[in-house]
């Protein structure tokens, strides 16, 4: 039995990774070293993508600008996407817009009324940011906007890339409108990736963070029959893919932001056990995750997808951690 000190120093040591500036970081922005620095709008800055986001393009020598629910300070740009209304004067100048923002998906069981906030943070907000980036005097060269691998719906064993045909099911409906949204962006002659991540590895948040306690207490396991089809993507190479979206003209329309190699559940479970040096064998059964969860549970952590990034592998994309077990000795520093 682990005690709680034990516990507590585990997450304390996992919790520790941060974006720094690292050889491989250098190696992404050398990639790129006789471009201009762009002047970049970032939504969803204080997320946990976008928080290290901001931190490695500013790295790179790029002007970072958030856009801001409060009141706006200095660099950064006001915005309210429950309304619409995006300060344009402060978006004047920007290069290029990174579009992170949305409510989150997992934070609890899908009520009629979380489903309308999870619709309308993505629509609304994207539909105002795309308007905005179209109106402005000097528009931005592109527009990356992010986007999920829930949009190809649950499909077994079957292999997708971006071609596949996105099927039914609420996240695949709000999936095809949040890239719908786009479509002011897109008219305007504006360059724009929607990028579909799949699930972003790092313990600062997101599905892994959510994982640790249980493993940690050895108390994890495969899900449901843990033969489902989990696409991640490592923060680092969720960052990189940003970059390269921002800079590479040969980007446009739907990028699949995940790891070349896709895994099952099952495989998934034994390989955190084994990193973290816990047992992983505890099951989560279906029923019960129906009864905790609901339509969350069908949707995200029963579906499966097995998604292959084949536009960034066709332009020579090189992943710093194409294998699971990669990306968890790095974000978890095992």
């Amino acid at each position: 039995m682990l005690g709680g000190g034990y516990l507590s120093r585990e997450l304390e040591r996992t919790f520790r990774y941060r974006h720094d500036v690292t050889t491989a970081d250098l190696q992404s922005h050398q990639r790129h070293a006789t471009g201009p620095r762009r002047t970049v709008a970032l939504s969803g800055a204080t997320g946990l993508i976008g928080t290290q986001a901001g931190a490695f393009l500013r790295s790179g020598g790029h002007a970072v600008r958030p856009l801001v629910r409060r009141v706006a300070g200095a660099g950064e740009i006001g915005w309210d996407p429950s309304s619409g209304r995006v300060d344009q004067t402060a978006m004047e100048g920007v290069d290029a817009v990174v579009h992170l923002a949305g409510e989150n998906i997992a934070g609890g069981r899908w009520t009629a009324e979380r489903k309308r906030r999870i619709r309308e943070s993505r629509v609304r907000g994207s539909r105002a940011i795309a308007e905005a980036a179209a109106g402005l005097r000097r528009r931005p060269e592109v527009l990356i906007s992010a986007s999920a691998v829930g949009i190809y719906g649950d499909r077994g064993d079957e292999l997708l890339d971006e071609d596949s045909p996105v099927r039914d099911g609420f996240l695949a409906e709000v999936g095809r409108e949040w890239e719908a949204a786009m479509a002011p962006a897109v008219d305007a002659g504006i360059r724009v990736v929607h990028l579909r991540f799949g699930i972003v590895l790092s313990p600062a948040g997101g599905a892994l963070a959510r994982m640790l306690v249980p493993f940690l207490l050895g108390a994890g396991g495969p899900i449901g029959s843990g033969r489902q089809w989990m696409s991640w993507v490592s923060i680092d190479d969720a960052v990189d893919v940003i970059h390269e979206a921002l800079l590479d003209a040969r980007l446009a329309g739907p990028v699949n932001a995940t790891a070349p190699e896709p895994i099952q559940n099952r495989d998934f479970a034994t390989i955190l056990g084994r990193v973290l040096g816990r047992p992983s064998i505890v099951p989560a059964p279906v029923f019960a995750l129906r009864a905790l969860f609901g339509e969350l549970a069908d949707e995200t952590l029963l579906a499966s997808q097995r998604v292959l990034p084949s536009r960034l592998q066709r332009l020579g994309f090189r992943f710093r951690h194409p294998t699971v077990e990669s990306a968890f000795r790095h974000v978890l520093g095992r």
